[in-house]
């Protein structure tokens, strides 16, 4: 499988991370001027062991004063329970008409663990492991009810068709669910599942269960690799690869205003311990994303600015305009949910698909 992302529009979405922020305020003027550019989604991190506001309650702030941009936040799928996992993140989903997204992560030490009482930090490969199965659990529980499962008949009081409820029976290595969810099936049918590849042991979740894998590699050859493998393994586990978006994970430093890249970028990220950084002009950043993309690098790209308000604002008043002037980047949303913003198509209900099948 060879398909070029350079054949289409890229795609582009944004760390809207404030650490230390306690004000939900801050997250929606990101999220609002994120989606005046038309990116396709912001991401929110979270963790147990960072002080801040959880991420999915902030962005299910954002909601209502968005109307277009995808939402993702980070969910941890260590010490919690899959069930209100999928419930929560379904309920985005809801609330915000088919603009959510999830980001899967694990939780590694021993000082997030007691904080629960319930268990002992395990291994990372372990850990993955759980959360892909987390992922699957999730995907089984949304299909549980079928789309035209609701009656809400008032004559006769019926609310649901119960021969449209599915138990799942879901049997993971340290958990299992019965279902079927107590939400009904998101607009999405599945929102969106994005990994960070580039982490350890997430290689294999993101090639099984992504919708969309990010990937933190500062040569652009390399990422190239990394996003063939990606659709190599998405088939093996019997995946269309064109169903899997790989984007670059890039920071960004776009302090030097319109000033060339910084001397040693050579117009290119170099390698930091927290992942590839750019730092230079918008302009510069523009040249890069286009190479990239029309070389066949990558999808898109994932952008966590150094600064947020300041990058961001020259991220969309600076590198935007320039993509779109070369009709790289759309210049608008002609969908409402984050597939349609991907190019995914909404997932088959499995159940029905079996159902019909046996007719």
């Amino acid at each position: 499988m060879t398909s070029k992302p350079g054949r289409g529009l890229l795609h582009l979405a944004a760390a809207v991370d404030l650490p230390g922020t306690y004000d939900a305020e801050p997250y929606l003027q990101l999220a609002r001027f994120a989606e005046h550019g038309a990116l396709d989604f912001v991401t929110l991190h979270d963790s147990f062991g960072a002080a801040g506001l959880d991420s999915l309650s902030v962005l299910s702030r954002v909601v209502p004063r968005t109307s277009r941009i995808g939402l993702v936040p980070t969910v941890t799928t260590t010490h919690t329970e899959p069930f209100h996992v999928q419930a929560a993140v379904a309920t985005l989903d809801w609330v915000s008409r088919g603009r959510a997204g999830w980001r899967p992560d694990v939780s590694l030490g021993d000082d997030e663990a007691r904080l629960f009482g319930r268990k002992h930090a395990a291994a990372p490969a372990d850990l993955w492991q759980e959360a892909g199965e987390v992922v699957d659990a999730a995907r089984h529980l949304w299909d549980s009810w079928e789309d035209d499962a609701e009656i809400r008949d008032a004559a006769t009081g019926r609310f649901v068709d119960r021969d449209k409820l599915h138990h799942v029976d879901f049997e993971g290595r340290t958990f299992s669910v019965r279902g079927p969810s107590i939400v009904p099936r998101p607009p999405q049918g599945n929102p969106v599942v994005v990994v960070d590849a580039t982490r350890p042991y997430a290689y294999d979740v993101a090639a099984r269960h992504a919708d969309v894998a990010l990937v933190g590699v500062a040569d652009p050859a390399q990422l190239a690799d990394v996003r063939a493998g990606l659709r190599r393994r998405a088939v093996e586990h019997g995946r269309d690869p064109d169903t899997l978006r790989v984007l670059a994970a890039l920071r960004i430093d776009l302090g030097g205003g319109e000033h060339a890249a910084q001397p040693g970028h050579g117009g290119g990220p170099l390698p930091t311990e927290d992942g590839p950084l750019y730092r230079g002009g918008p302009v510069d950043l523009a040249e890069l994303i286009t190479d990239w993309h029309r070389s066949g690098t990558a999808d898109g790209f994932h952008l966590t600015p150094l600064d947020p308000r300041r990058d961001l604002e020259r991220l969309v008043n600076g590198t935007v305009p320039l993509l779109q002037h070369r009709a790289l980047f759309r210049t608008f949303y002609p969908g409402s949910t984050l597939r349609e913003h991907l190019g995914l198509a909404r997932p088959t209900n499995r159940f029905a698909a079996l159902a019909g099948e046996s007719t």
